[in-house]
């Protein structure tokens, strides 16, 4: 059954278009609906980050929550899984992240955790959901009874301290020279600050929001500066998040790209030497390279692989007992850590393999050589355009091609108005053709 609100990753839209002031309390007072079990008196984390738009999100949500009856605390700019961390710690009812992660300023979105930590699932979206197309009256609390909001100090040092403790007590950075780019986004303080303290020499970017400019020309959807910079400073790393640093990109010291797959590889034999990996294997989506799979199955570890989304990897882990996995975009959940895709976490868990090498970041990072993939966006108006007929047919044309040489993953995203088109293949020129082919079936449906 389709959800009318919830994407796969929380409530996104542009601002005041899709996520308007009437629809952040309709979710505040729906979800502390939901979310009020017992007799305590119940209250909400809320983060977010550095939008223009997260004051006003804010403030509709204090209002939602309030009338309920939940008492509300207020973090500002804080990365999405530093929300998560601390609804558990603080041991709050639900925690709420005001963020469009990498998309543009005017989108923003609401992500929700439960008192674990973790996102919600289906089955409470979907009661949320219901409660927020229903006449809420009855549930407003009384006068003595509404909630109360302030802001909080010190969560970000609570931040700091927590990544730290994900490496071994003893490990040092020193030596090495890290360019930060936290994206204009919500780790502009706690990620340079953070490496600081381990003793790393630390050149920031991407750490002055204006609220118009997370994610723009800067951060792990483009790293082109960071790159840059890298080459510039000769800096041993670079790292990349994006705007709410559930995600990350490293550029080795020659600038050179290092994607979630690389990184997925490289925590997993790591892991998997120190007997760290709770299951003989990892889980990824189906957009990640067969080449991280080949070089896996060298490890004798096995790639479960999942429908694309942070959340499905999750599930999965959670499921079968996996303690690694990640999206090739530079998700990476380790769940011995956190309970979502933590961005710095994950970039430190490579800096520690570095300093335990002792070795350049770029031997470090390849761990083997991808097969040529193919991504190709088709931005639509409406509708469903992988229904049209002269579509299905490109696909299944398509799919003869590559004759069980190569693959392809067609699917819409869950976020934005957008088909992604994916092939792969040993042969790059066939993937190529094979993908524009389809593309160019789509363009004429999306027109």
């Amino acid at each position: 059954m389709a959800r009318k609100y919830f994407g796969t990753d929380g409530i996104r839209g542009r601002a005041n278009g899709v996520i308007t002031p009437e629809l952040a309390l309709k979710v505040g007072q729906a979800a502390g609906v939901v979310f009020k079990r017992g007799e305590h008196r119940h209250r909400v984390l809320i983060g977010k980050d550095t939008r223009l738009s997260g004051y006003m999100i804010e403030t509709a949500l204090v209002a939602g929550f309030t009338s309920v009856g939940m008492d509300v605390l207020l973090t500002g700019p804080m990365p999405t899984p530093a929300v998560g961390m601390l609804t558990r710690s603080m041991r709050a009812d639900i925690g709420v992240m005001i963020s469009a992660s990498h998309n543009p300023y005017d989108d923003n979105g609401i992500k929700l955790f439960g008192p674990d930590g973790y996102k919600l699932n289906d089955d409470i979206e979907r009661k949320i959901e219901a409660l927020m197309d229903s006449d809420l009256t009855k549930e407003l609390a009384k006068s003595a009874d509404l909630g109360r909001a302030k802001r909080i100090e010190g969560v970000h040092d609570r931040y700091i301290e927590f990544a730290k403790r994900t490496l071994p007590r003893a490990m040092s950075l020193d030596g090495l020279r890290v360019v930060a780019d936290c994206a204009n986004g919500a780790a502009y303080r706690v990620v340079p600050e953070a490496l600081w303290e381990l003793g790393a020499e630390v050149v920031s970017i991407g750490v002055e929001p204006d609220g118009f400019n997370i994610n723009r020309d800067c951060g792990s959807t483009s790293p082109e500066e960071l790159c840059r910079k890298v080459r510039e400073l000769r800096a041993d790393i670079g790292i990349a998040l994006d705007g709410d640093a559930d995600r990350v990109i490293i550029a080795d010291e020659q600038g050179h790209i290092v994607d979630g797959d690389q990184l997925l590889a490289l925590i997993a034999e790591s892991f998997q030497s120190d007997g760290r990996l709770a299951q003989p294997g990892i889980v990824a989506t189906v957009m990640s390279n067969y080449g991280l799979e080949r070089y896996l199955a060298g490890l004798e570890l096995k790639l479960a692989r999942t429908p694309v989304g942070d959340r499905y990897v999750l599930d999965h882990m959670r499921e079968h007992g996996f303690n690694v996995g990640g999206e090739q975009s530079g998700h990476i959940i380790l769940t011995d850590y956190t309970t979502t895709g933590d961005g710095f976490v994950a970039a430190l868990q490579v800096l520690a393999v570095v300093k335990k090498l002792d070795r350049r970041v770029s031997e470090v990072c390849h761990r083997f050589d991808p097969l040529p993939q193919i991504l190709k966006n088709v931005r639509y108006k409406s509708g469903k355009p992988l229904d049209n007929a002269k579509v299905r047919s490109a696909i299944k044309d398509g799919e003869r091609r590559l004759n069980g040489h190569g693959r392809l993953v067609i699917r819409p995203s869950g976020t934005e108005p957008v088909i992604r088109v994916m092939g792969e293949g040993d042969d790059k020129v066939l993937v190529e053709d094979v993908v524009n082919g389809i593309v160019a079936a789509l363009s004429r449906v999306a027109a």
